[in-house]
């Protein structure tokens, strides 16, 4: 049983993580847009801020003033059912409001919702708020990834942050794990914070594969570029092939060959390519070549999920090989929150696992995160199976 203490401290640590991973911006990098897919920092700090209100406060407190009317076309998402909104391709020229006025929206509707949640007892409520964390939380992942590529594509290649490690060495020997031929359960199977993505426990029918215990590192990917990969279309889907010739690219994301040497801008600023590292920024259609050029074959999500108390995790979202597609007997949420999903089932990849973006108490084994095969602004990696 939740206790408000419980909740309320998760809600508010929370609420200060976002704020924390702001600090070490100037004001002009908060409306900086460079590409559809990543979003200002300031409309990430609007928008967790709008679940709340449009979700919890407008509904649960009788009393409750919205801060601003405007606030709702502004940071509004993707939530059809609760009107227009700013097109996302267009988050960048919200240069009003003013990251001032976002902030003042913050701690007012972060002093609403306290005030909410010491009189109430409401598990609806409750179970709402925990929702709202969680997307917070998914929240302050893309808000990291995303401010990394607004600085990533900032010509000076400006620091982030001194402290921030993302390249933490590789220290144990590989080795492939072997799992046998079985039927096995698949799903969330325990009463704590899932998605709904995540529900539907059911039987799956494995044959016998390993698994690698390690992630590629960017050695092992430099010997894959070196070998001619990004130049010869054997390894690659005609979709991938494709990708590759149009944006002419020859290396992940991030990686800069200056002075016969390869670099890579981290969160730290731009350093030398650490060869031990785990290769990150990787999308499935790099993922998908480099495993063919081993000879080897990405993991379902199934096999990942099967063999994942036998390696570390972590690190890097893993990609997988299965398509991003509902569980049996899924069940869309009636309402706005039905759009959080489901909606989305469809030319997406699973991702397992995490990232060292991943914020405190958001992983989990039978997290299904998803994206597009050609993404590669997140932590992503790769994880082969045979």
């Amino acid at each position: 049983m939740v206790v408000v203490a419980e909740i309320l401290d998760f809600f508010l640590d929370t609420r200060k993580h976002t704020e924390s991973l702001c600090r070490p911006l100037a004001v002009e990098d908060y409306v900086v847009q460079p590409i559809s897919d990543v979003s200002p920092p300031k409309w990430h700090l609007g928008h967790t801020t709008w679940f709340f209100e449009e979700f919890i406060l407008a509904k649960y407190s009788p009393d409750y003033q919205v801060f601003d009317p405007d606030f709702s076309f502004v940071f509004n998402s993707y939530y059809e059912t609760l009107g227009k909104r700013v097109l996302r391709t267009d988050r960048g020229n919200l240069s009003r409001p003013t990251v001032k006025k976002v902030i003042e929206y913050r701690t007012y509707v972060t002093e609403q919702m306290t005030t909410l949640l010491e009189k109430s007892s409401s598990k609806e409520l409750y179970d709402l708020v925990e929702i709202g964390i969680h997307h917070e939380k998914q929240h302050q992942e893309l808000l990291l990834t995303d401010i990394k590529f607004i600085l990533g594509n900032n010509p000076l290649l400006p620091i982030y942050s001194a402290n921030y490690s993302e390249n933490s060495p590789c220290q144990i020997s590989h080795q492939w794990l072997s799992v046998s031929e079985g039927v096995y359960t698949i799903g969330h199977q325990s009463d704590s914070f899932c998605y709904d993505n995540e529900l539907g426990k059911h039987k799956v029918y494995l044959n016998p594969y390993q698994i690698s215990n390690l992630l590629v590192t960017n050695g092992d990917y430099l010997q894959f570029m070196d070998a001619g990969g990004y130049q010869d279309f054997r390894f690659w889907h005609a979709d991938g092939w494709d990708w590759l010739t149009q944006n002419q690219l020859k290396a992940p994301l991030y990686w800069h060959y200056i002075d016969h040497q390869w670099y890579q801008y981290t969160l730290n600023g731009l350093q030398p390519l650490a060869s031990k590292a785990y290769v990150t920024h990787i999308s499935y259609y790099e993922a998908y070549a480099y495993a063919q050029w081993k000879e080897c074959r990405l993991p379902t999500e199934f096999e990942w999920e099967v063999a994942e108390k036998q390696f570390e995790w972590g690190h890097r979202w893993e990609w997988t090989e299965s398509a991003y597609l509902p569980y049996p007997h899924y069940k869309k949420a009636v309402g706005a929150l039905g759009e959080y999903n489901g909606k989305f089932m469809v030319n997406q990849k699973v991702l397992r696992g995490s990232s060292i973006a991943t914020p405190p108490k958001h992983a989990r084994a039978t997290y299904r995160n998803f994206f597009g095969p050609s993404a590669r602004w997140q932590f992503t990696g790769i994880r082969l199976a045979k």
